[in-house]
Order: C-alpha cells, then structure tokens, then sequence
C-alpha cells in the first residue's frame, strides 16, 4: 500500500492533475471517482493505471470489477488518497487513462443530429456543464474549436459528471467543424447578441449545429458569416448576455421541445 506523497507513481500521478501540458504530451489523463470512471469505460476509454483505497470503497464486488478492468492496481491509504482527491465523495478511485482523439469522420449521428459547437471556450467548468447538458438533451457531438482549454482539464471532467465520455467530444479548427457539418447537411445556427430573430422563432426540427462563442468575445466573424441563422435570446436586464452554458442549454431544450411537438 503507497502511504508517501513521494512514491514515483504519485508524483507522475499529480502532474497529470496538475499540468495540461504533460496531459498533451503524453495523452494521458486522470478520472477520480467511480461514477466517472464507470462512463470512461462504457465509453471505451482505457486503463493505464488505477489507484484504489479500500478503506474509502464501500462496495467490495465493484472494487473487485473495476480491479479486472485493470492490469495495473496499486493500493493508497486513506491519508494519501485525502490529498490526491478533489471530493471526499469519490469513493476511493483514482485512474490514469488514456485519452482519445476522435475524428469527426468517426462521429455517427442520429436523425436528426444536433450538435453542439463551442468557439475557444475558456472555463473548464462553463466546458463541463455544457457536455451534461449535450448528455441530457441528446446531442450527438460536441465540437470544441480552436479550444482554449484541453478536453481533459480535472475541472472539465468533475463538471461534466462524466458526461464528456459519453458524448463524443473532439477539438478541432473552426474551418475543420464547418466543412464537417457542410458535408452533413447540417444547418449552422449561431447566437449572437447582434441577431435580430429570436431564438424560439428558428426550426430546429432539421439536422442542426448551435453555435456557441466564447465568455469573453463571443462569436468570431467566422461563424457569423458562415451562418445559416443568427438568433438571441431575450435579455430584460442590464446585461446582454447570459452565461455560455445556460445559453446552451436554453437553445437544446428549445430544439428538444420543438422536435417532440
């Protein structure tokens, strides 16, 4: 049982967690909690290592399972897995894995698709609560453009609920996502706060893409121009925007209510 902070294995462990740096270079990644994990898996994502503390586990056939998922386990104590671990609720699983780049070629979507796409978001949380939103509303990929922030952020994965493992969720350029969806036939509908229809007068009931900008800047020109439809949603405050990932989800529940009118 690892019981020292200074174990070779805990100091690589923390640097995953730590750097997106290293994270880029080595295409590895850390999950810490069972739920997490668990999605991970279902998704396909594989196992380099797991760290697992008994004494935190409650249930010992999921220990015995996530251990068979895993050529590789070690044992931490209880103070140590306290240092290492965000939430106190996770369990006892921490897991390196490796990540995967998916191509939008390898993307397959329902009919008739929604896809979400994010322009150089910013904040790992807005990134996370944005793929829960794409898992509950159904939304067959999301596509983060000229991203500025890695996929596999600790924060993105903790907001996500797991969620960025069960949609499929890739990085790309903006031109790559728009020749993408333009061989999909996919309307490209982008919110903008200088759009004059409003977003609930816009058909969603065909293959869609909502285009979502940045926290800081919004929509790029790029988008704007390329556009099937600008829409915004009403504001009656004295702000003209709300937060990217409760814009988001407005605009997928208004294509949901729309699709099963």
């Amino acid at each position: 049982m690892i019981s020292s902070p200074n174990n070779p294995k805990i100091k690589q462990l923390r640097l995953l967690m730590e750097k997106s740096r290293l994270r880029r270079e080595t295409g590895l990644f850390v999950i810490e909690g069972v739920r997490e994990l668990e999605i991970a898996l279902k998704g396909g994502y594989k196992i380099k290592e797991l760290f697992l503390c008994p004494d935190i586990m409650p249930d010992q056939e999921k220990e015995a399972w996530l251990r068979e998922q895993s050529s590789m386990a070690e044992e931490l104590d209880s103070g140590l897995y306290g240092k290492l671990a965000y939430r106190g609720t996770t369990e006892g699983v921490l897991a390196v894995m490796h990540g995967k780049d998916i191509k939008p070629a390898e993307v397959h979507l329902r009919d008739p698709a929604l896809v979400i796409v994010l322009e150089s978001v910013e904040k790992p949380g807005n990134l996370g609560a944005i793929l829960r939103t794409a898992d509950a509303s159904g939304a067959g990929a999301v596509l983060i453009c000229d991203p500025l922030t890695d996929l596999y952020n600790p924060n993105t994965i903790r907001a996500s609920l797991g969620c960025i493992f069960s949609v499929p969720t890739l990085a790309c350029s903006s031109e790559e996502a728009y020749q993408w969806l333009s061989r999909q036939g996919i309307q490209v509908v982008a919110a903008t706060c200088q759009a004059t229809t409003w977003y609930h007068e816009c058909d969603y009931r065909k293959p869609t893409a909502l285009v979502m900008g940045s926290e800081s800047d919004g929509l790029s020109l790029f988008w704007r121009e390329k556009a099937n439809h600008e829409i915004k949603i009403p504001m009656k405050g004295i702000i003209d925007s709300l937060n990217v990932s409760a814009a988001t989800a407005i605009l997928c529940y208004e294509a949901l209510r729309q699709r099963n009118r």
